[in-house]
């Protein structure tokens, strides 16, 4: 018995309607995209583990997807534990066991053996990776928008999926805040476009070292940030949970609380510069931030701009301002955009010095967003098909294949059907299921008169016409 057909969960397969809508979306971000001036970039799906691993925190890690090498990669791995054998501390502290249980130091040190590369966990480091190889040939500042899948071992939920689609915009090469507010004024445009009322928050990431340092925590940064970016899922008790958990005393949980709180404040910028009044850290982050909301005030934006204290976006690489559109409306309302200020993504790669910002638009999550809210036009749903030649024998169909010809050429979207039947009701159903609005009929008569008549199948209507007008005026 043959087995049941099915796909890998978190991932999806898109009739021509699906199809449509996210081209629709893709085109509007793409316009938006281009009138800032950014340039289109594509990189591979899989890169190698060493330039993905490091750059998304332990969880990150955890969440690439791992290709296999070619070949007989476990007789690599023999020939590895041979040349091991008689090195003591190998055999005891690195080695697979003979019984199978493998340690998390034996996984990292036989991982090149089974797999040296994997698929794309977002679109920003495949791009530091580009700037730094093409250093020479690039001029900065660089400006590059990238609209590819990209693949995350995540459990897979509502708006949630392993494979799916980024639409990123990124500026390397310039620290001017401008980036920022322009990056806010392009999601602010896009959604406008879209439809979708959204809010855009905005943090920054040296205010939340500076919280660290604040408190005396400096060393406990990352766990404060994961923490901070669960906060809307896990709530404040979650929170206290996790930072109890990370090491936190209460005295540090009270004045990390205290901070959260300060987004609510009418004056959330003068609260913030009293907050860190003996952080400088963390007046540096108050300022750009009072920076960015000048320029993109003078920009003028439709969507609610303000700033978030409570933001902290989990990826490592982050060292400034970070973005995050969530929205408005719906069932449901998801985070459909994010992305931050990073200083030293390049030096990884050996290329120091060279600050980026950038943007990301979830495709995925923004076409659950506008099906949700019913916001795709309606013509999305007619088929690229607008003119059906319908026949009855052989000779007809021969004859409607040549006049087929001619429609194409002169740039209409035509088809024949393709088999031979006399049941003309049976051709027009086929034109009604596609949405096809025209349809030429032809019999032995049209063929020798030269004369057709052209139906509109969306009001019955029809018109006589000669071979040279049937594809006029559609």
């Amino acid at each position: 018995m043959a087995a049941k057909p099915t796909i890998p969960q978190g991932t999806r397969d898109f009739d021509a309607l699906t199809v449509r809508r996210r081209k629709h979306i893709l085109q509007t971000i793409e316009q938006v995209f281009i009138k800032y001036g950014y340039m289109p970039l594509e990189t591979p799906s899989m890169e190698y583990l060493q330039t993905l691993t490091g750059k998304y925190g332990d969880e990150g890690d955890q969440l690439l997807f791992k290709i296999l090498n070619s070949g007989d990669y476990f007789k690599k791995l023999k020939e590895f534990q041979d040349q091991a054998a008689g090195h003591d501390e190998l055999d005891q502290t690195y080695l697979p066991s003979m019984n199978g249980k493998v340690s998390a130091l034996d996984s990292k040190l036989t991982l090149p053996f089974i797999a040296e590369k994997g698929l794309r966990y977002d679109l920003t480091v495949p791009f530091a990776r580009y700037v730094v190889m093409n250093r020479n040939e690039i001029t900065f500042p660089f400006k590059r928008y990238q609209m590819q899948p990209v693949w995350r071992a995540d459990r897979p939920q509502k708006g949630r999926y392993r494979e799916f689609w980024q639409c990123d915009a990124d500026v390397i090469g310039s620290k001017s805040l401008i980036n920022e507010a322009e990056l806010i004024k392009m999601y602010d445009e896009a959604f406008c476009y879209l439809n979708i009322p959204v809010s855009i928050r905005i943090n920054n990431r040296k205010l939340l070292a500076a919280l660290a340092t604040k408190i005396n925590a400096p060393d406990k940064f990352i766990p404060l940030t994961v923490a901070l970016d669960k906060l809307d899922k896990t709530g404040e008790s979650g929170l206290l949970i996790d930072l109890e958990k990370a090491g936190f005393n209460p005295t540090q949980t009270t004045l990390v609380l205290e901070f959260l709180s300060i987004s609510k404040s009418e004056s959330v910028l003068t609260v913030l510069k009293s907050f860190f009044a003996d952080v400088p850290e963390g007046l540096t982050g108050v300022n750009e931030l009072e920076e960015i909301f000048g320029y993109t005030n003078l920009l003028t934006t439709k969507n609610l701009v303000s700033i978030d204290v409570t933001l902290a976006r989990g990826l490592t690489y982050y060292t400034g301002a970070i973005v995050e559109v969530v929205a408005n409306a719906g069932s449901f309302k998801p985070s459909i955009g994010g992305g931050g200020r990073y200083d030293n993504l390049t030096g990884i790669f050996g290329l120091p010095d060279v600050s980026g910002v950038g943007i990301s638009f979830g495709l995925d999550r923004i076409y659950d967003v506008m099906e949700d809210l019913n916001l795709f036009p309606i013509n999305l749903r007619k088929k690229e098909t607008q003119l059906l030649f319908c026949h009855f024998d052989e000779a007809t169909r021969i004859h409607a294949l040549s006049l087929c010809a001619k429609a194409r050429n002169n740039n209409i979207a035509a088809e024949v059907y393709p088999d031979v039947t006399k049941k003309i009701a049976k051709q027009l159903e086929y034109a009604d299921k596609n949405q096809i609005r025209y349809a030429v009929i032809i019999g032995s008569n049209e063929m020798e008169s030269g004369n057709y008549v052209r139906k509109d199948l969306s009001n019955g209507t029809q018109v006589a016409l000669s071979a040279e007008e049937i594809y006029t005026n559609i």
